[in-house]
């Protein structure tokens, strides 16, 4: 596992001209310390949806309205709650041609299309669901991505060695200049957002089960933490 790269800042005041003196050292270490943990994703979503082509707007309204009343019902069975799929996207567009003649470019149908966002909350289940949309006849399927929902509890640990990875820097740079490291003035988390694997899958109706794969998801810590320091005797 590729370890993030380390920032570490010593913060000290002047050095007055002549020999060392007590006042002449910094008044505090500040580092960061960092620290990492592995984690398999437990939620997955992903975007589904049906388009349809037809002469006039009904047409295509009424054929998309009912393409994706078979999709919903296919989430349904699929043991999918209401409460994890929402429409994302409902669109009607005219389709133009052209007049090689005129230079026109009539309206020679429309296109309606619906797409909805689902929530998989059994990552196991993921591939099975996109083969049931996919009957379904949802034929615009992509945009998957993968979460650690409980990322912040999982980073507990990982925050009890970030803390012990800034103090061994901080001991380091103060052996290197001669002080002693005294407690710790303040500690402050910083911002690591949490990756999301995404991917894309072929939009066609696809002859073989879909072939997904979750991996693992690398939650990273930050802290940075201030001491205060004394003069070596």
């Amino acid at each position: 596992m590729k370890k993030p790269a380390v920032l570490a800042a010593v913060f000290a005041t002047a050095l007055l001209a002549g020999p060392a003196r007590a006042d002449d050292f910094p008044s505090a270490i500040s580092v960061s310390g960092e620290a990492s943990v592995s984690a398999a994703p437990d939620l997955a979503q992903l975007d589904a949806g049906v388009a349809n082509d037809a002469k006039t707007a009904k047409e295509a309204s009424d054929a998309n309205n009912a393409a994706m009343g078979k999709v919903l019902l296919a989430l349904k069975g699929a043991g999918i709650a209401e409460k994890d799929y929402q429409t994302s996207r409902l669109s009607l567009q005219p389709q133009y041609g052209q007049n090689k003649t005129t230079g026109a470019s009539p309206v020679t149908g429309f296109r309606a299309s619906n797409r909805v966002t689902v929530k998989i909350r059994d990552v196991t289940k993921l591939a099975g669901i996109i083969d049931t949309l996919v009957s379904a006849g949802a034929n615009d399927i992509g945009n998957i991505s993968f979460e650690v929902t409980q990322a912040s509890k999982l980073l507990d640990d990982a925050r009890e060695q970030a803390v012990a990875d800034a103090r061994r820097k901080a001991e380091i740079y103060a052996r290197a200049t001669g002080v002693t490291l005294g407690a710790p003035l303040s500690v402050s988390e910083g911002g690591a957002p949490v990756p999301l694997f995404k991917a894309r899958v072929a939009a066609a109706p696809m002859a073989a089960p879909a072939a997904v794969a979750p991996g693992e998801e690398t939650l990273s810590v930050t802290v940075n933490v201030s001491w205060a320091i004394k003069a070596g005797q």
